[in-house]
């Protein structure tokens, strides 16, 4: 970078820092991650105050710092409303940022990355208020997501010791398979018995199968077409809610094994 460059970037984190200033970690598709200090941010007049407000995405110009970089400039060019004044969309909202925080890098373009976290977060500011099994839903696909591009993904649709291919049967009363967090993988009862190795640490019902399944999709679209398919109207919202729910409690336990982080912003999650 020279002494003052321009880029694009949406704030993640954001802290106070002297008596006025703000220091923001910045998603950028250029550089990845950019640390750098809002002068003034805290001033009740700052022009540069709302702009260093949590996933607002500004054209920044900055200027190189020995130490630490700052903002001389920014024009916001988007932002998530309807996010921050919903505790179930911030809430999802600040969970995914926290994955990101997790796997993005400094110096080291990241235009995949940046461009899949816009895409969900609008995803999210996009439903209607209070929709929490919305907003847990959509959580659960950009968790996903977020962790295909990292290469880190549960694999779900085939057993991971017979490598056979695996479907939700609604047929079978209580059919359930297993998930192992340390293999990655759904993996089927009947060959787990003979492989001690591998451990299985929850069992999903038909359900909740098929919404893993089908957070691979680029949307949930197709979700609801499964439903029809398996001529399941009879499932309840409430049913539904809790299986997006166990899904989501699912993931969070396999990031904090493959990533090492806990999701601070799970606990909003929770209530």
């Amino acid at each position: 970078m020279s002494g003052t460059y321009k880029v694009t970037g949406i704030n993640l984190k954001a802290i106070p820092i002297g008596e006025n200033d703000r220091l923001v970690t910045i998603l950028t598709p250029e550089y990845g991650l950019i640390r750098a200090i809002v002068p003034g941010a805290r001033k009740s007049k700052s022009s540069l105050g709302g702009r260093s407000g949590l996933f607002v995405v500004n054209n920044l110009l900055i200027a190189k710092g020995r130490s630490i970089d700052k903002i001389t400039q920014a024009e916001t060019v988007l932002t998530y409303k309807q996010s921050l004044g919903d505790l179930g969309k911030l809430a999802a909202s600040q969970y995914l940022a926290e994955i990101v925080l997790a796997q993005a890098l400094s110096d080291h373009p990241q235009p995949e990355l940046y461009q899949l976290l816009l895409l969900h977060l609008g995803r999210l500011n996009d439903l209607d208020r209070n929709d929490n099994t919305g907003s847990i839903s959509h959580l659960c696909q950009g968790i996903f997501h977020l962790l295909a591009l990292g290469g880190i993904a549960p694999q779900v649709h085939n057993c991971c010791i017979t490598k056979q291919s695996i479907e939700p049967n609604f047929t079978i009363l209580n059919w359930q398979i297993g998930f192992s967090i340390a293999s990655g993988s759904t993996v089927a009862l009947a060959a787990a018995s003979d492989d001690p190795s591998v451990m299985i640490d929850h069992r999903l019902t038909a359900l909740e199968l098929l919404l893993f399944q089908h957070l691979s999709d680029p949307s949930l679209a197709r979700l609801d077409l499964a439903i029809d398919q398996f001529s399941l109207e009879a499932i309840s919202d409430i049913e539904l809610a809790g299986g997006w729910r166990r899904l989501e409690r699912i993931l969070r336990q396999y990031i904090h094994y493959h990533l090492n982080i806990q999701i601070r912003s799970a606990a909003l999650i929770d209530l």
